[in-house]
């Protein structure tokens, strides 16, 4: 959990006094600690009654922090390390979804579970690393959002998302394949393998 918080924290800001001010002052910063607080007890395994108090302290310390912020990051959604939510405001995330590492959501974005229907289809979205999806966004259903994607302010994703690809609109669609790089950073991303390979990557994907 600690690990966790320390990478959080660390894309809130170069130097500690941002971090320590982002701490102390947003609470969408709040938020996501507070989810990773109660994802560690929801995972850990204690003996009654101490696992129950940790468990109540985590939804009481969720619950405050859902009314300061309208942020809801459930428990039993996977978040990696390096969550970054610059602004505070009408983020929702579904119990099932994944989302992976070194991810920035904007505010009013809504990461939803797809309940079934005529397709028949039913499921949460998985956001690979390095994901930006920005104010407004809506991605529903079983879907894969692919590293490095951008999605853009006001989209509605219903289809899974490759690799690098920017997109936009209602419904989503391809505007590129220039990725999200520019708007997610995090410390060490210059020497990051992952990540600059997927640079490499830029212009070789498929329209």
């Amino acid at each position: 959990m600690f690990e966790l918080i320390r990478q959080d924290l660390l894309r809130c800001g170069p130097t500690r006094k941002e971090r320590i001010r982002e701490v102390a002052g947003s609470p969408a910063v709040w938020a996501v600690l507070t989810y990773r607080f109660r994802r560690w007890a929801y995972l850990a395994r204690m003996p009654w009654p101490l696992g129950w108090v940790f468990k109540v302290v985590g939804f009481l310390s969720s619950w405050c922090s859902h009314i300061t912020s309208n942020i809801q990051l459930p428990p039993t959604a996977a978040i990696g390390p390096g969550l970054y939510l610059p602004h505070t405001g009408y983020i929702v995330v579904s119990t099932r979804a994944r989302i992976g590492c070194n991810c920035t959501v904007a505010h009013g974005v809504t990461i939803g579970h797809a309940r079934g229907g005529a397709s028949g289809k039913e499921g949460a979205p998985v956001l690979g690393d390095r994901v930006y999806v920005g104010p407004g966004a809506v991605i529903i259903g079983p879907i894969t959002i692919g590293d490095d994607a951008l999605i853009g302010a006001g989209a509605v994703v219903v289809k899974s998302v490759p690799p690098r690809a920017v997109v936009a609109g209602n419904p989503a669609r391809v505007l590129s394949q220039t990725g999200s790089f520019d708007l997610v950073n995090y410390p060490g991303m210059e020497s990051d393998p992952d990540r600059t390979a997927s640079l490499a990557r830029i212009g070789t994907d498929p329209d």
